[in-house]
């Protein structure tokens, strides 16, 4: 474990922080620390920093209520750098969005997916219904058809399980995934929240959900 005095500060007192999402991994923002901001980051267990423009402390989400939890602090193996990985209340940006991160300047991410970008998409129907979508479709039609189809596409999983296909079970189990994040946008729980329960029952499970 390295002491603070062990960094590598440079010529203005400061180190970069590079800020990341511990349950996605999602990289949130760069800020910069002095010794004292970084001592308070670990006396408090949440984020303080130290503002260039304006030469002065501030503590992320004092203002917004964004507030970022440390789990961990990271050199790198200069330790003229940091990687903070934190539990946030709120988004990072100041702009609202999640991360600090979203303006293209290189290539693209068209064709990458992950579970969030599909909830993503489906939160956005929820309040954007376009017509002819299946999403929009469940949405107008409530809860008690979310939950129907979630109920419908759990037994075809249980049937493509029993006949050991592996193919027609990656099949249902993906319009079970599908069906299951539509509900959890209609009663508002992201993803995130059930990162942290798993997180909640591996720690207080030794290592296995729940048990």
């Amino acid at each position: 474990m390295l002491n603070i005095s062990e960094l590598k500060f440079d010529s203005d007192g400061l180190i970069p922080a590079v800020v990341v999402d511990c349950q996605s991994g999602t990289v949130l923002m760069l800020a910069y620390m002095n010794y004292e901001s970084l001592s308070i980051s670990i006396n408090e267990g949440r984020t303080c920093f130290w503002s260039r423009s304006r030469q002065e402390l501030w503590r992320k989400g004092d203002s917004s209520g964004n507030v970022q939890h440390i789990v961990s602090i990271r050199a790198d193996c200069d330790r003229d750098a940091l990687v903070i990985s934190v539990d946030k209340d709120g988004p990072a940006c100041h702009t609202g969005s999640e991360s600090c991160f979203f303006e293209p300047v290189y290539g693209t991410d068209a064709g990458v997916f992950s579970l969030d970008s599909l909830y993503e998409v489906i939160s956005d129907r929820k309040t954007n219904r376009a017509a002819g979508s299946y999403t929009t479709y469940l949405f107008e039609k409530g809860i008690d058809k979310i939950l129907k189809k979630v109920g419908e596409e759990s037994t075809e999983v249980i049937i493509a399980g029993k006949g050991g296909a592996r193919s027609e079970a990656i099949y249902e189990i993906s319009d079970l995934i599908y069906h299951v994040l539509v509900l959890m946008a209609q009663m508002d729980i992201s993803p995130d929240d059930v990162r942290r329960e798993l997180a909640a029952r591996h720690l207080a499970g030794g290592g296995e959900s729940g048990a």
